[in-house]
């Protein structure tokens, strides 16, 4: 098994293409114990180099997602370091560097291929997938037999062209994982991964490898669906002539189905978990009890507690099961030991600040005869899951089933997820563009969703409403409402 005296230095580096995952922080979660055992750092990084799907806004959740459940890094955005910038879109021209170094030891290429005959190139790969006809299943490397000369001089006159990893043809890689031993892969099943994309932004695989090591990562621990592609990072390691980190490769979080842990099945956005008032402690060992044994029975313990004990081989391989009820029952130990008084400043801190108030008060106080009338009122921000049994029929318009509404909200779920920021003006829009993809009037669908993330057919502005409540508890109820439609019969 590889060892290391390096120092401990370990990272985390989610992408802001989307709302903070609770797959980040179960992953955050065995990277800061681990380095604070040790006396190491706990280093962030935005993996920022998707330009189409990343943004400022996913960032700034990302980064106070984090801070909510109690995982502050030692270095990276917001907070600075030697190492930085600590966001990729911003070391651009550090990669360029080292993707020359690459190809001038002819451990990397230009490849100038166009997209037409990629996607022939891909056409035939997905033939010989499906054991149609015979070939290689992957880029086939066309571009690599260029002689260097050549290349150099079509780079020079401006030709568009990425540079590919030049991938040993023959023999084997063999990566040495912490939980897992040695993997081995053989190389002729390994494409000529891109590194550096012909508008100079590096892939994932370039930028990860090179900020590693700059920055000194001693261990990369991160999810088991990296681990194919870690023999890419070894040969990139190789070829740099650098000490590769210690690789350790954590099971995935599993739905009670076993499949990958989804938004579909599962709430995955730590925003729905600090809404519907889980406390971060709790959900933080909620998450150490994933694939991590303290010891004995016990399965209450504090993150010091983790720390103080943590050791991989209390680490399981066996695909930990993400069990909503055991949550809530774990949060609820958390919830009952605490005072009177400090479950006050808990209630505040959630959602009885002045701060949450004050943009619920103006959505009912036109309303409002009597102040006893603000509960009832406000309820349905205060809840986390609604009952949805008693308004299923409202829930259908007349003229349409249960079948079709079920399907219409499943449908939006996935257009209210490219709602960014999750405001009222972008919030209708979107549900009026859906409306008409889906060929329903706006007056029924607007009935349907306001039913579905209120439980009721009058309610303060439909999309004021939403705003509130965010994007995690519609889709939530939204959901809930589907799910209980389908069992209903047309």
């Amino acid at each position: 098994m590889m060892t290391t005296t390096r120092n401990v230095r370990v990272r985390i580096a989610p992408s802001p293409t989307g709302d903070p995952h609770v797959g980040t922080a179960y992953i955050a979660l065995f990277n800061y114990v681990f380095a604070k055992k040790h006396g190491g750092q706990f280093i962030l990084r935005i993996e920022d180099t998707d330009r189409v799907r990343s943004t400022l806004d996913s960032e700034a959740a990302i980064l106070r997602a984090l801070r909510w459940v109690g995982l502050q890094w030692d270095e990276g955005p917001d907070v600075g370091g030697p190492h930085g910038p600590y966001r990729q879109s911003e070391r651009s021209a550090i990669y360029a560097e080292h993707s020359q170094i690459l190809v001038d030891k002819g451990a990397a290429y230009p490849c100038f291929c166009t997209e037409e005959r990629l996607a022939a190139v891909r056409a035939q790969a997905k033939a010989v997938a499906e054991g149609q006809t015979p070939g290689p299943s992957g880029y086939d490397r066309h571009c690599r037999g260029i002689p260097r000369e050549e290349a150099k001089a079509r780079v020079a006159a401006g030709e568009r062209h990425v540079v590919r990893l030049a991938m040993p043809t023959d023999g084997m890689t063999i990566v040495r994982d912490r939980l897992r031993g040695d993997v081995e892969f053989a190389n002729n099943t390994i494409d000529d991964q891109v590194l550096l994309k012909s508008d100079g932004f590096p892939t994932y695989h370039l930028a990860n490898v090179v900020d590693d090591h700059l920055m000194e990562i001693s261990h990369v621990i991160r999810a088991e669906e990296w681990i194919t592609s870690t023999p890419k990072h070894v040969r990139l390691y190789e070829a740099f002539g650098w000490e590769a980190p210690e690789w350790v490769h954590m099971p995935l979080l599993r739905n009670a189905d076993r499949s990958k842990i989804s938004k579909r099945k599962n709430p995955v956005s730590l925003d729905y978990y600090r809404d519907t008032g889980y406390l971060p402690e709790a959900l933080l060992n909620f998450l150490g009890n994933l694939g991590f044994s303290i010891g004995g029975d016990r399965e209450k313990f504090t993150l010091d507690d983790m720390i103080e004990a943590f050791d991989w081989g209390k680490v399981s391989l066996g695909g930990p099961v993400f069990d909503l009820a055991k949550l809530t029952n774990l949060n609820g130990l958390y919830i009952r030991e605490h005072t009177p008084e400090q479950i006050l400043q808990r209630l505040r801190e959630w959602r009885l600040s002045d701060e949450f108030l004050r943009r619920i008060i103006p959505l009912v106080h036109q309303r409002m005869e009597r102040l006893d009338q603000f509960i009832p009122q406000t309820d349905i921000f205060l809840a986390g899951d609604l009952d949805h049994a008693p308004v299923a029929a409202l829930l259908v318009p007349k003229g349409r089933d249960a079948a079709q509404t079920a399907a219409a909200l499943s449908d939006l779920l996935d257009a209210l997820d490219a709602v960014r920021p999750f405001t009222k003006e972008n919030l209708e829009p979107a549900c009026r563009a859906f409306s008409e993809k889906a060929g329903w009037k706006t007056k029924e669908l607007f009935m349907a969703i306001r039913v579905a993330v209120t439980a009721r057919t009058a309610s303060p502005p439909l999309f004021d409403t939403m705003e509130v409540l965010g994007k995690e508890l519609c889709r939530r109820r939204l959901r809930a409402a589907a799910e209980l439609l389908r069992t209903r019969k047309a």
